[in-house]
């Protein structure tokens, strides 16, 4: 089993940035897919961004591409999004997501991760 403990919200204007950090533990980091996703109030879940267990492959969504940056580091066992030129359209819950036992990854389904962060909020001022 892995837990997952995000970390790095909080309330920033309009073109702000922010460091999301998801900590891991319970088992070996490495060669674990792992994303973030996040929750609006009042909408579904949705898919941010994914890396591969090797770090070499990420995945974006559209609205997202080219602001955020998804990173590892395996030694520490930690999970980055940073996110940059943050719009309202940003304000959320950030949740971080493992993939154990589908493959190398990444991901953009829900349904491909076993395991979830508790979720961080994220707060953009116009």
């Amino acid at each position: 089993q892995v837990q997952l403990v995000e970390s790095g919200g909080g309330v920033v204007q309009a073109g702000g940035s922010l460091r999301l950090r998801c900590a891991a533990s319970g088992r070996t980091f490495d060669r674990i897919p792992m994303g973030w996703f996040r929750q609006a109030p009042g909408k579904e879940r949705e898919f941010v961004a994914a890396i591969n267990w090797s770090a070499d492959i990420t995945h974006y969504s559209d609205s997202v591409k080219g602001r955020f940056t998804i990173s590892r580091d395996d030694a520490k066992d930690t999970l980055y999004l940073q996110m940059s030129s943050l719009k309202p359209g940003d304000t959320a819950a950030y949740y971080c997501a493992a993939s154990i036992s589908f493959g190398r990854g990444p991901y953009t389904q829900e349904y491909e991760y076993t395991h979830w962060g508790q979720g961080t909020q994220v707060t953009v001022s116009s």
